[in-house]
């Protein structure tokens, strides 16, 4: 797989959002900035990101070629694009929370978010992995066991922006919703949103919108445009991981 964007790898930096926004006038065909971790990383809305001692932060700063009205579809693609790059590294399988978490199979512990922020014609699209954590907080969780010492961290990081821009390089209509579908543990459960919606999730439309059945009727929610979608019986806390969604 063509991999024509630039890539850093830093050690520690402020944000990888902010740092692979700051270079991709540098690089126009996009900059992979990749960070084992942040000092100032941000989730969802700007909520503070706390992360796993191994762990990796990876944003991809571009200019998409998907009209700017199905952006909101990359957070999906993206979250396609890490269950794929985590299998094919670490032989780990994973699943997706609509519409921006990473989360173990039974769809219990957060494993990892995406974030995509968009400014102009440039988007960055983050994600932040918890690769080992001996003590989580409780509903957060990492991928392996033991600690896979500094190098994992970069390669399930080229590979999640190799399969990204794969997936945004081609038809929007195309972004994989099927896929999308199998491994999302949204699907079926009873949520509720903010601003004051409750209902059951019943399918991902080929638009990328979870569609939920309420007492008013079918709503489609849209990536970007809703806060907070959590099962029923959850309360709200603060992000135990970057995760985030479209802005």
């Amino acid at each position: 797989m063509a991999t024509p964007y630039a890539t850093v790898v830093l050690d520690t930096v402020d944000s990888t959002q902010d740092e692979a926004r700051r270079r991709v006038g540098e690089h126009p065909r996009g900059v992979l900035v990749v960070a084992g971790a942040q000092t100032r990383g941000r989730g969802r809305r700007g909520r503070g990101w706390l992360s796993a001692p191994r762990g990796v932060a990876a944003s991809i700063a571009f200019l998409p070629g998907w009209p700017a009205s199905v952006w909101p579809r990359m957070t999906l693609a993206a979250g396609l694009a890490a269950t794929t790059a985590i299998a094919d590294v670490t032989g780990v399988e994973v699943a997706l929370k609509w519409p921006n978490d990473v989360v173990d199979r039974s769809g219990a512990v957060k494993l990892g978010g995406i974030l995509t922020e968009t400014s102009g014609d440039v988007a960055v699209v983050g994600l932040g992995l918890n690769l080992h954590w001996p003590d989580p907080p409780p509903g957060v969780g990492a991928l392996l066991a033991t600690d896979p010492g500094p190098e994992l961290g970069g390669a399930i990081a080229t590979g999640w922006a190799d399969h990204l821009l794969w997936r945004v390089g081609g038809d929007p209509d195309a972004w994989g919703a099927a896929e999308y579908r199998k491994r999302c543990v949204t699907i079926g459960a009873e949520i509720t949103w903010e601003p004051g919606g409750s209902g059951v999730a019943d399918d991902i439309d080929e638009q990328g919108r979870l569609v939920v059945a309420t007492a008013e009727g079918r709503a489609r929610l849209v990536a970007g445009e809703v806060f907070q979608v959590r099962p029923a019986t959850v309360a709200g806390g603060i992000d135990p991981i970057g995760g985030g969604e479209s802005t």
